[in-house]
């Protein structure tokens, strides 16, 4: 950055719905972003859901020319999906995997298989330090009964400590991504009021896209309509995010979205519309400090708010790991009773097999599998538990510190 001129950044962001080969035609999609991307004079690239390696290599051999520098993050059984092109040298990477995500049962939603986690990237950009976060938190699915609503609680409590604690270096942080939640959420007011970072389309000087900033809209044809019912203009839940942390500004000149389908074609990128962010980051003449928003009067009602939904997740965890508890006991003794007749037959305690043998040894197949599936539930709600009172915790904790 040379004088007093401005750094520009021009920033693209895109959940690529890329479930291997399950998503609608994810190859042609794969290859219309990569040919956008090569087109298209953007500064960074931020992916999620590119669940298959082969695609994120794929684009890397064909965005390779313009965006030299990348990074695949990798975690889960499936992946992370996420991914980052960049035009400047990548100077780190670290990973964090959130501690909760979703039910390993849960097999239709597919969230736990992810390994969700947290990217960051540290790069320096014309003298500037960027450390650059990149996430995907879990899913909604049903907004009225919002199961997953404790973890992804948890999971934008952990992003915003870990923003919070990595970031203490930094020039400039900037956070992009599928957040999964509408802007007045509590998790988004927890994770902007916790880390004191801004919202690029409230912030924009200019925006042009989707009306109010939605990134799941009902004209998108891969979109379902059902979801978006009580939403006709659509959902924002897709978001650029940032802040200036020691002598520098950050402004939002401008922000997209797509509106559809690509230009010139008959489908578009993705299921969701992609962001597309200019911001400028100028030196001032004095260091601002870490504006971190705890200091916000508000913030104790939001963190107490997020608290108490943590504290009915933690209620329900309990309640499954003593189902799961009582179900593995009621199996262990079922088999108890069987070894014992068993063995009274063996001794010649009874003159004949009370029970036909093939039933007999069904039923015990039946109570192992019962014991070994209830067990492994039982360990994980037990996990689950001590996840849940750890982050109730350590909202406790902040709380109080926000009220001293």
């Amino acid at each position: 950055m040379e004088g007093d001129s401005p750094l520009q950044l021009r920033v693209f962001d895109l959940n690529c719905w890329g479930i291997r080969y399950l998503s609608k035609r994810r190859q042609e999609r794969v290859e219309l972003i990569g040919d956008t991307l090569c087109q298209e004079g953007f500064d960074l690239v931020l992916l999620q859901e590119v669940w298959s390696e082969k695609d994120y290599s794929n684009l890397k051999v064909k965005l390779g020319g313009r965006y030299p520098f990348s990074h695949y993050f990798r975690s889960g059984v499936i992946g992370s999906g996420l991914c980052i092109f960049s035009k400047f040298p990548i100077l780190d990477t670290l990973l964090y995997q959130y501690s909760l995500n979703g039910y390993p049962y849960m097999l239709q939603h597919g969230d736990w298989f992810c390994g969700k986690s947290v990217g960051l990237v540290i790069m320096k950009i014309s003298g500037i330090l960027f450390n650059v976060y990149i996430t995907h938190l879990h899913a909604e699915y049903c907004r009225e009964k919002d199961a997953y609503l404790p973890h992804r609680l948890v999971q934008a409590w952990e992003l915003a400590q870990f923003i919070r604690h990595t970031s203490k270096a930094a020039d400039v942080v900037l956070l992009g991504g599928d957040l999964n939640m509408h802007p007045e959420d509590v998790g988004i007011r927890l994770l902007r009021g916790w880390t004191g970072l801004r919202d690029a389309f409230a912030e924009a000087m200019r925006f042009e896209g989707c009306e109010d900033g939605c990134t799941l809209i009902p004209k998108n044809c891969f979109t379902d309509k059902a979801e978006l019912l009580p939403f006709p203009l659509g959902i924002r839940i897709d978001y650029i995010l940032y802040k200036a942390i020691s002598s520098f500004v950050v402004k939002c000149k401008e922000l997209k979205t797509t509106t559809g389908t690509a230009p010139g074609m008959d489908i578009p990128f993705s299921d969701h519309e992609a962001v597309m962010a200019t911001l400028h980051i100028k030196r001032q003449g004095q260091a601002a400090g870490d504006t971190l928003g705890t200091a916000e009067p508000m913030m104790a009602d939001v963190v107490t708010e997020a608290r108490t939904e943590v504290g009915v997740g933690l209620r329900a965890a309990q309640r499954q790991r003593y189902s799961t508890g009582r179900m593995a006991v009621l199996a262990l003794l079922l088999l108890l009773v069987q070894a014992a007749a068993a063995l009274g037959t063996l001794v010649g305690l009874g003159t004949e097999q009370p029970f036909p043998k093939l039933s007999f040894s069904l039923l015990a197949f039946a109570a192992i599998g019962i014991l070994l599936l209830a067990t492994s539930l039982y360990l994980f709600h037990t996990m689950e538990v001590k996840m849940l009172q750890g982050t109730e915790e350590q909202m406790q904790m902040a709380l109080r510190t926000l009220q001293e």
